[in-house]
């Protein structure tokens, strides 16, 4: 049986997420203060931990730093009233594997749960050390990107962007795909925040006189190669 602690202290969310996890065979330890939360955190053994932002005692940022900052790699599911994407992107950084906002739909509460599982489930397979597409190559154990032998200089994100561009070459890749896959959080409609990072990169990757990679499809996305 999967164990799965709750640390919250909404009664109407902790009551949600407790009934519909038990209702599914979950076992669930719930807490609704933050240092009690954090005690069980880094003490006991959970497969899940769903983790409120705000908390008395202990905020939820400090419990998720603390743990990471320790080694314990439990997955966390971040629930919390703030929704806005400072605030998911402060809760991401800070070692949440997903963030929830609420008020959830316990349906989509119990699914992103068992995404997670999955990945834990999964370790990655890393068996690919370069990616090339057309004169573009990536090194994925040095990180040198280059352009017919000539290196390009990367932010880490533009890195990360281009290498998933690389790894469906060809393919129509959606805002959300990146959003999702670059910044694991769930797509705003309202944020400009990958139209920069593609101009950026753009710049670095097709120079003028150079035939392009990047290609905007209208109403979709992009496409590379």
């Amino acid at each position: 049986m999967l164990r799965v602690l709750t640390i919250e202290d909404d009664d109407i969310a902790a009551n949600e997420i407790v009934n519909e996890l038990t209702r599914r065979g979950y076992c669930v330890r719930r807490v609704s203060d933050g240092r009690d939360g954090m005690t069980h955190a880094l003490n006991d053994e959970y497969d899940i931990i769903t983790l409120d932002r705000m908390l008395p005692g202990v905020d939820g940022l400090t419990i998720l730093k603390t743990m990471r900052s320790i080694g314990i790699t439990t997955p966390v599911l971040m629930v919390s009233a703030l929704g806005d994407v400072d605030e998911r992107v402060r809760g991401l950084r800070a070692g949440g594997d997903d963030y929830l906002t609420k008020p959830f739909d316990p349906e989509e509460m119990v699914a992103r749960l068992e995404v997670l599982l999955r990945r834990r489930a999964s370790p990655p397979v890393q068996s690919e050390t370069a990616l090339k597409v057309g004169p573009i190559e990536l090194d994925l154990i040095s990180r040198k990107v280059t352009r017919d032998g000539q290196e390009i200089l990367l932010l880490p994100t533009e890195y990360r962007v281009l290498e998933y561009m690389m790894r469906h070459a060809g393919r129509t890749i959606t805002r959300t795909m990146l959003f999702e896959a670059v910044w694991s959080y769930h797509f705003d409609p309202g944020t400009n925040l990958i139209d920069v990072h593609m101009g950026r990169l753009r710049k670095k990757i097709d120079p003028a006189g150079t035939q392009p990679m990047i290609h905007t499809v209208r109403g979709s996305g992009y496409t590379f190669g």
